[in-house]
Protein backbone atom coordinates (compact mmCIF):
# COMPACT_ATOMS: atom_id res chain seq x y z
CA UNK A 1 0.00 0.00 0.00
CA UNK A 2 1.20 3.50 -0.81
CA UNK A 3 2.19 5.68 2.13
CA UNK A 4 2.48 9.45 2.50
CA UNK A 5 5.01 11.32 4.63
CA UNK A 6 3.42 14.62 5.69
CA UNK A 7 6.78 15.94 6.92
CA UNK A 8 7.86 16.30 3.29
CA UNK A 9 7.74 19.76 1.75
CA UNK A 10 4.63 20.46 -0.29
CA UNK A 11 6.37 20.02 -3.65
CA UNK A 12 7.76 16.60 -2.74
CA UNK A 13 4.38 15.65 -1.31
CA UNK A 14 2.73 16.70 -4.58
CA UNK A 15 5.07 14.38 -6.47
CA UNK A 16 4.25 11.53 -4.09
CA UNK A 17 0.52 12.06 -4.63
CA UNK A 18 0.92 12.25 -8.40
CA UNK A 19 2.79 8.96 -8.42
CA UNK A 20 -0.21 7.22 -6.84
CA UNK A 21 -2.40 6.65 -9.89
CA UNK A 22 -5.97 7.68 -9.06
CA UNK A 23 -8.12 7.88 -12.17
CA UNK A 24 -11.78 8.48 -11.29
CA UNK A 25 -13.43 5.46 -9.62
CA UNK A 26 -9.96 4.10 -8.81
CA UNK A 27 -9.18 6.24 -5.75
CA UNK A 28 -9.02 3.48 -3.12
CA UNK A 29 -5.21 3.43 -2.85
CA UNK A 30 -4.75 7.18 -2.60
CA UNK A 31 -7.67 7.55 -0.19
CA UNK A 32 -6.20 4.81 2.01
CA UNK A 33 -2.84 6.60 2.06
CA UNK A 34 -4.43 9.97 2.85
CA UNK A 35 -6.59 8.50 5.61
CA UNK A 36 -3.65 6.69 7.22
CA UNK A 37 -1.49 9.82 7.18
CA UNK A 38 -4.21 12.00 8.68
CA UNK A 39 -5.11 9.49 11.40
CA UNK A 40 -1.56 9.86 12.71
CA UNK A 41 -2.34 13.50 13.61
CA UNK A 42 -3.86 13.60 17.13
CA UNK A 43 -5.36 17.09 16.75
CA UNK A 44 -7.73 15.94 13.98
CA UNK A 45 -10.94 13.93 13.95
CA UNK A 46 -10.91 11.79 10.78
CA UNK A 47 -14.01 10.41 9.02
CA UNK A 48 -14.02 8.19 5.92
CA UNK A 49 -17.02 8.15 3.56
CA UNK A 50 -16.44 5.96 0.52
CA UNK A 51 -13.16 7.19 -0.89
CA UNK A 52 -13.64 10.66 0.59
CA UNK A 53 -11.60 11.58 3.67
CA UNK A 54 -12.63 14.34 6.09
CA UNK A 55 -10.35 15.64 8.86
CA UNK A 56 -11.51 18.31 11.33
CA UNK A 57 -10.22 20.39 14.19
CA UNK A 58 -12.64 21.00 17.07
CA UNK A 59 -11.18 23.85 19.09
CA UNK A 60 -14.37 25.84 19.67
CA UNK A 61 -13.28 28.71 17.47
CA UNK A 62 -15.84 31.31 16.45
CA UNK A 63 -15.51 30.46 12.78
CA UNK A 64 -15.11 27.27 10.74
CA UNK A 65 -13.66 27.04 7.23
CA UNK A 66 -13.55 24.14 4.79
CA UNK A 67 -10.51 23.57 2.58
CA UNK A 68 -11.22 20.92 -0.04
CA UNK A 69 -9.68 19.17 -3.01
CA UNK A 70 -10.47 16.13 -5.15
CA UNK A 71 -8.17 13.11 -5.30
CA UNK A 72 -9.11 11.75 -8.73
CA UNK A 73 -7.65 12.53 -12.14
CA UNK A 74 -8.64 12.11 -15.75
CA UNK A 75 -7.22 8.98 -17.50
CA UNK A 76 -3.46 8.56 -17.85
CA UNK A 77 -2.01 9.93 -21.08
CA UNK A 78 1.64 8.81 -20.97
CA UNK A 79 2.20 11.44 -18.25
CA UNK A 80 3.25 9.40 -15.22
CA UNK A 81 5.40 9.31 -13.13
CA UNK A 82 6.02 12.90 -12.07
CA UNK A 83 9.21 14.74 -12.88
CA UNK A 84 10.67 18.02 -11.64
CA UNK A 85 12.44 20.24 -14.18
CA UNK A 86 13.55 23.87 -13.80
CA UNK A 87 11.11 24.77 -11.05
CA UNK A 88 8.13 23.06 -12.70
CA UNK A 89 6.59 19.76 -11.60
CA UNK A 90 5.19 17.74 -14.52
CA UNK A 91 2.73 14.85 -14.50
CA UNK A 92 -0.91 13.81 -14.41
CA UNK A 93 -2.72 15.64 -11.62
CA UNK A 94 0.07 18.09 -10.80
CA UNK A 95 -2.20 20.98 -11.77
CA UNK A 96 -5.64 19.40 -11.36
CA UNK A 97 -5.29 19.11 -8.47
CA UNK A 98 -2.71 17.23 -6.45
CA UNK A 99 -0.65 20.36 -5.88
CA UNK A 100 -3.66 21.73 -4.01
CA UNK A 101 -4.14 18.40 -2.21
CA UNK A 102 -0.54 18.49 -1.03
CA UNK A 103 -1.05 21.97 0.40
CA UNK A 104 -4.16 20.73 2.23
CA UNK A 105 -2.23 17.83 3.76
CA UNK A 106 0.67 20.06 4.78
CA UNK A 107 -1.69 22.50 6.49
CA UNK A 108 -3.44 19.64 8.26
CA UNK A 109 -0.09 18.41 9.56
CA UNK A 110 1.54 21.71 10.50
CA UNK A 111 -1.29 23.84 11.91
CA UNK A 112 -2.51 22.00 15.02
CA UNK A 113 -4.12 25.10 16.55
CA UNK A 114 -5.52 27.30 13.78
CA UNK A 115 -7.23 30.58 14.65
CA UNK A 116 -10.29 29.20 12.82
CA UNK A 117 -11.58 25.67 13.10
CA UNK A 118 -10.83 23.85 9.85
CA UNK A 119 -12.44 20.98 7.99
CA UNK A 120 -10.16 19.41 5.40
CA UNK A 121 -11.96 17.37 2.73
CA UNK A 122 -10.16 15.22 0.14
CA UNK A 123 -12.79 13.62 -2.04
CA UNK A 124 -13.42 11.22 -4.88
CA UNK A 125 -14.82 11.33 -8.41
CA UNK A 126 -14.89 15.01 -9.30
CA UNK A 127 -13.79 14.49 -12.90
CA UNK A 128 -16.78 12.35 -13.95
CA UNK A 129 -20.57 12.37 -13.74
CA UNK A 130 -22.05 14.17 -10.75
CA UNK A 131 -23.67 10.90 -9.63
CA UNK A 132 -20.31 9.73 -8.26
CA UNK A 133 -18.99 13.05 -6.93
CA UNK A 134 -17.66 12.61 -3.40
CA UNK A 135 -18.78 16.04 -2.23
CA UNK A 136 -22.30 15.42 -3.52
CA UNK A 137 -22.45 12.08 -1.71
CA UNK A 138 -21.05 13.64 1.47
CA UNK A 139 -23.57 16.50 1.32
CA UNK A 140 -26.39 13.95 1.07
CA UNK A 141 -25.16 11.60 3.80
CA UNK A 142 -23.31 13.92 6.22
CA UNK A 143 -24.10 17.58 5.50
CA UNK A 144 -22.85 18.40 9.01
CA UNK A 145 -19.32 17.65 7.82
CA UNK A 146 -19.60 20.37 5.17
CA UNK A 147 -21.04 23.05 7.47
CA UNK A 148 -18.83 26.15 7.59
CA UNK A 149 -18.71 29.92 7.39
CA UNK A 150 -16.52 29.86 4.30
CA UNK A 151 -15.02 27.29 1.92
CA UNK A 152 -11.94 27.18 -0.28
CA UNK A 153 -11.75 24.79 -3.23
CA UNK A 154 -8.11 24.32 -4.17
CA UNK A 155 -8.83 23.99 -7.87
CA UNK A 156 -6.04 25.40 -10.07
CA UNK A 157 -6.44 29.16 -10.31
CA UNK A 158 -2.88 30.43 -10.88
CA UNK A 159 -2.47 30.74 -7.10
CA UNK A 160 -4.98 33.57 -6.97
CA UNK A 161 -8.63 33.84 -5.98
CA UNK A 162 -11.35 33.00 -8.50
CA UNK A 163 -14.79 33.70 -7.09
CA UNK A 164 -18.00 31.83 -7.71
CA UNK A 165 -18.39 29.73 -10.82
CA UNK A 166 -20.56 29.49 -13.88
CA UNK A 167 -23.26 26.88 -14.18
CA UNK A 168 -23.27 24.27 -16.90
CA UNK A 169 -25.92 22.27 -18.71
CA UNK A 170 -26.00 20.00 -21.73
CA UNK A 171 -28.86 19.37 -24.09
CA UNK A 172 -29.42 17.23 -27.15
CA UNK A 173 -31.04 19.07 -30.03
CA UNK A 174 -32.61 16.50 -32.30
CA UNK A 175 -33.66 16.76 -35.94
CA UNK A 176 -35.70 14.08 -37.65
CA UNK A 177 -36.32 13.04 -41.23
CA UNK A 178 -37.24 10.00 -43.27
CA UNK A 179 -34.92 7.22 -44.38
CA UNK A 180 -34.42 6.51 -48.04
CA UNK A 181 -31.84 4.91 -50.31
CA UNK A 182 -29.20 7.52 -51.10
CA UNK A 183 -29.60 6.73 -54.81
CA UNK A 184 -33.20 7.93 -54.46
CA UNK A 185 -32.61 10.60 -51.82
CA UNK A 186 -35.57 12.67 -52.98
CA UNK A 187 -37.82 9.99 -51.53
CA UNK A 188 -36.58 10.78 -48.00
CA UNK A 189 -35.75 13.70 -45.72
CA UNK A 190 -32.13 14.10 -44.59
CA UNK A 191 -32.00 14.77 -40.83
CA UNK A 192 -28.30 15.71 -40.95
CA UNK A 193 -29.04 18.44 -43.48
CA UNK A 194 -31.79 19.57 -41.13
CA UNK A 195 -29.23 20.27 -38.43
CA UNK A 196 -27.74 23.11 -40.47
CA UNK A 197 -30.12 25.65 -38.93
CA UNK A 198 -29.18 24.46 -35.43
CA UNK A 199 -25.52 25.16 -36.22
CA UNK A 200 -26.39 28.50 -37.85
CA UNK A 201 -28.16 29.65 -34.70
CA UNK A 202 -25.12 28.69 -32.62
CA UNK A 203 -22.75 30.51 -34.97
CA UNK A 204 -24.85 33.68 -34.63
CA UNK A 205 -25.09 33.47 -30.82
CA UNK A 206 -23.92 36.58 -28.93
CA UNK A 207 -22.73 35.75 -25.39
CA UNK A 208 -24.10 37.59 -22.39
CA UNK A 209 -21.46 39.17 -20.11
CA UNK A 210 -23.03 40.18 -16.79
CA UNK A 211 -21.09 41.94 -14.02
CA UNK A 212 -21.65 40.42 -10.57
CA UNK A 213 -19.91 41.75 -7.43
CA UNK A 214 -17.63 43.71 -9.76
CA UNK A 215 -16.62 40.59 -11.72
CA UNK A 216 -17.48 40.13 -15.40
CA UNK A 217 -18.65 36.65 -16.33
CA UNK A 218 -18.79 35.42 -19.94
CA UNK A 219 -21.44 32.95 -21.00
CA UNK A 220 -20.95 30.42 -23.79
CA UNK A 221 -23.23 28.27 -25.95
CA UNK A 222 -21.43 25.69 -28.09
CA UNK A 223 -21.99 22.53 -30.04
CA UNK A 224 -19.73 19.92 -28.45
CA UNK A 225 -20.84 16.86 -30.40
CA UNK A 226 -22.89 15.75 -33.37
CA UNK A 227 -24.10 12.30 -34.34
CA UNK A 228 -26.19 10.87 -37.14
CA UNK A 229 -26.15 8.43 -39.99
CA UNK A 230 -27.27 4.88 -40.63
CA UNK A 231 -25.10 3.52 -43.42
CA UNK A 232 -23.13 4.78 -46.40
CA UNK A 233 -26.09 4.34 -48.75
CA UNK A 234 -28.95 5.52 -46.49
CA UNK A 235 -30.43 8.99 -46.06
CA UNK A 236 -30.48 9.37 -42.24
CA UNK A 237 -33.71 9.95 -40.35
CA UNK A 238 -32.13 11.38 -37.17
CA UNK A 239 -29.32 13.75 -36.19
CA UNK A 240 -28.42 14.87 -32.68
CA UNK A 241 -26.37 17.98 -31.87
CA UNK A 242 -25.08 18.05 -28.28
CA UNK A 243 -24.87 21.59 -26.93
CA UNK A 244 -23.16 22.84 -23.77
CA UNK A 245 -24.35 26.08 -22.15
CA UNK A 246 -22.04 27.75 -19.63
CA UNK A 247 -24.21 30.27 -17.82
CA UNK A 248 -23.39 33.09 -15.40
CA UNK A 249 -24.23 32.48 -11.73
CA UNK A 250 -27.04 35.04 -11.70
CA UNK A 251 -29.14 32.53 -13.69
CA UNK A 252 -30.77 29.56 -11.98
CA UNK A 253 -30.68 26.14 -13.62
CA UNK A 254 -34.34 26.55 -14.55
CA UNK A 255 -33.68 29.95 -16.13
CA UNK A 256 -30.72 28.57 -18.06
CA UNK A 257 -32.77 25.65 -19.35
CA UNK A 258 -35.61 27.99 -20.36
CA UNK A 259 -33.15 30.17 -22.29
CA UNK A 260 -31.77 27.19 -24.22
CA UNK A 261 -35.21 25.83 -25.03
CA UNK A 262 -36.28 29.25 -26.29
CA UNK A 263 -33.06 29.58 -28.29
CA UNK A 264 -33.81 26.30 -30.09
CA UNK A 265 -37.53 26.92 -30.45
CA UNK A 266 -39.06 24.55 -32.96
CA UNK A 267 -36.65 21.70 -32.20
CA UNK A 268 -36.81 18.67 -29.93
CA UNK A 269 -34.55 19.65 -26.99
CA UNK A 270 -33.70 17.12 -24.29
CA UNK A 271 -31.84 18.07 -21.13
CA UNK A 272 -29.11 15.54 -20.28
CA UNK A 273 -27.03 17.17 -17.54
CA UNK A 274 -27.12 20.29 -15.40
CA UNK A 275 -25.23 21.83 -12.48
CA UNK A 276 -25.88 25.24 -10.89
CA UNK A 277 -23.46 28.13 -10.78
CA UNK A 278 -22.29 29.86 -7.61
CA UNK A 279 -22.48 33.56 -6.85
CA UNK A 280 -19.15 35.11 -5.76
CA UNK A 281 -20.30 35.89 -2.20
CA UNK A 282 -17.51 38.43 -1.78
CA UNK A 283 -19.72 40.52 0.50
CA UNK A 284 -19.39 37.90 3.27
CA UNK A 285 -16.93 38.86 6.07
CA UNK A 286 -15.02 35.58 5.89
CA UNK A 287 -14.61 35.91 2.14
CA UNK A 288 -13.42 39.51 2.40
CA UNK A 289 -10.88 38.58 5.08
CA UNK A 290 -9.50 35.74 3.00
CA UNK A 291 -9.18 37.86 -0.14
CA UNK A 292 -7.35 40.55 1.81
CA UNK A 293 -5.01 37.94 3.31
CA UNK A 294 -3.94 36.52 -0.06
CA UNK A 295 -3.45 39.74 -1.96
CA UNK A 296 -6.83 41.25 -2.76
CA UNK A 297 -6.93 40.31 -6.45
CA UNK A 298 -10.03 38.40 -7.56
CA UNK A 299 -11.12 37.05 -10.94
CA UNK A 300 -14.35 35.32 -11.99
CA UNK A 301 -14.36 31.54 -12.42
CA UNK A 302 -15.53 30.68 -15.91
CA UNK A 303 -15.56 26.91 -15.50
CA UNK A 304 -17.78 24.91 -13.13
CA UNK A 305 -16.30 23.76 -9.85
CA UNK A 306 -17.62 22.32 -6.61
CA UNK A 307 -17.89 25.78 -5.06
CA UNK A 308 -21.46 25.46 -6.33
CA UNK A 309 -22.10 22.58 -3.92
CA UNK A 310 -21.10 24.74 -0.96
CA UNK A 311 -23.17 27.65 -2.22
CA UNK A 312 -26.19 25.34 -2.33
CA UNK A 313 -25.57 24.64 1.38
CA UNK A 314 -25.38 28.36 2.16
CA UNK A 315 -21.58 28.38 2.45
CA UNK A 316 -19.78 31.08 0.41
CA UNK A 317 -16.82 29.61 -1.46
CA UNK A 318 -13.93 30.55 -3.72
CA UNK A 319 -11.36 28.72 -5.83
CA UNK A 320 -7.73 29.18 -4.78
CA UNK A 321 -5.06 26.72 -5.83
CA UNK A 322 -1.73 26.22 -7.59
CA UNK A 323 -1.52 25.69 -11.33
CA UNK A 324 -2.84 27.24 -14.52
CA UNK A 325 -6.26 25.72 -15.29
CA UNK A 326 -5.43 25.89 -19.01
CA UNK A 327 -3.06 22.93 -18.44
CA UNK A 328 -5.60 20.78 -16.61
CA UNK A 329 -6.30 17.49 -18.47
CA UNK A 330 -3.50 18.11 -20.99
CA UNK A 331 -0.74 15.59 -21.64
CA UNK A 332 1.85 18.18 -20.61
CA UNK A 333 0.01 19.01 -17.37
CA UNK A 334 2.31 20.77 -14.93
CA UNK A 335 2.43 23.16 -11.98
CA UNK A 336 5.03 25.78 -11.06
CA UNK A 337 6.77 25.01 -7.78
CA UNK A 338 6.34 28.67 -6.83
CA UNK A 339 2.55 28.33 -7.00
CA UNK A 340 2.52 25.41 -4.57
CA UNK A 341 4.84 27.17 -2.14
CA UNK A 342 2.94 30.47 -2.31
CA UNK A 343 -0.45 28.85 -1.69
CA UNK A 344 0.89 26.96 1.30
CA UNK A 345 2.61 30.05 2.71
CA UNK A 346 -0.46 32.28 2.38
CA UNK A 347 -2.92 29.74 3.75
CA UNK A 348 -0.58 28.91 6.63
CA UNK A 349 -0.41 32.61 7.53
CA UNK A 350 -4.21 32.97 7.28
CA UNK A 351 -4.88 29.94 9.47
CA UNK A 352 -2.31 30.95 12.08
CA UNK A 353 -3.14 34.67 12.13
CA UNK A 354 0.27 35.73 10.85
CA UNK A 355 1.03 38.46 8.37
CA UNK A 356 1.33 36.65 5.01
CA UNK A 357 4.16 39.02 4.06
CA UNK A 358 6.30 37.69 6.90
CA UNK A 359 8.46 34.60 6.31
CA UNK A 360 7.00 31.48 7.93
CA UNK A 361 9.33 28.76 6.71
CA UNK A 362 6.39 27.30 4.78
CA UNK A 363 6.75 26.92 1.06
CA UNK A 364 10.52 27.29 1.27
CA UNK A 365 11.53 23.84 2.49
CA UNK A 366 12.75 25.46 5.72
CA UNK A 367 11.34 25.23 9.19
CA UNK A 368 8.77 22.55 8.36
CA UNK A 369 7.48 20.29 11.08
Amino acid sequence: MATLDLSLDAVSLTAALVDIESVSRQEAEIADAVEAALRDLPHLEVVRHGHTVVARTDLGRGERVVIAGHLDTVPVNDNLPSRLEDGVLHGLGTCDMKGGDAVILRLAATVPEPVRDVTYILYEAEEIEATYNGLRLLAEARPDLMAADFAILMEPSNASVEAGCQGTLRVEVRTTGERAHSARSWRGVNAIHGAAEVLNRLAAYEPRRPVIDGLEYHEGLNAVGISGGVAGNVVPDECVVTVNFRFAPDRSEAEAEAFVRDFFEGYDVRLTDTSPGALPGLDRPAARAFVEAVGGQVAPKFGWTDVARFTALGVPAVNFGPGDPLFAHKQDEHVPVEHIERCERQLYAWLTGQDPAEPTGHGTGEGDA
